[in-house]
């Protein structure tokens, strides 16, 4: 990892801007690492054609889940909710710009996986995800 990826990393791990509760969110959704204990709540602010308008976490989280929720929180913003669901672990990695260890990779997806049941949720559609679904890549 490049100091440059450290740098930015860390001050996501220490001050994610997106970090809180999203009073108005259209959707939100509880998740957890059993592996490592990080919980967290992610809201999703939507308009009315599925577009992701605002988003933001809160729980109790470790430093790799904290700086990679709150960059791909920040990376999500202006998508479609369907383009959420074709996201995997490649995706984060490539959003952060570097490749965590393969201890820490269920810490790096637990935003995205929340974020991902909390659009099926929405939609209704039946569907949870696991971290097999988002470690593909």
């Amino acid at each position: 990892m490049s100091a440059v990826y450290t740098e930015i990393f860390l001050e996501y791990a220490k001050n994610p801007p997106n970090k809180g509760i999203l009073e108005d969110a259209t959707i939100k959704h509880f998740e957890e690492n059993r592996n490592c204990g990080d919980a967290l709540t992610v809201f999703l602010k939507l308009d009315d054609t599925g577009m992701i308008e605002d988003f933001s976490f809160e729980g109790n989280t470790a430093i790799v889940t904290t700086a990679c929720t709150s960059i791909f929180g920040e990376s999500i913003i202006g998508m479609n909710i369907s383009d959420i669901l074709t996201m995997n672990f490649e995706t984060v990695r490539e959003m952060i710009g570097f490749q965590v260890s393969s201890r820490r990779k269920q810490a790096s997806v637990l935003g995205l996986l929340a974020t991902r049941n909390a659009i099926h949720i929405y939609l209704g559609d039946g569907i949870v995800d696991d971290f097999s679904d988002v470690l593909i890549g």
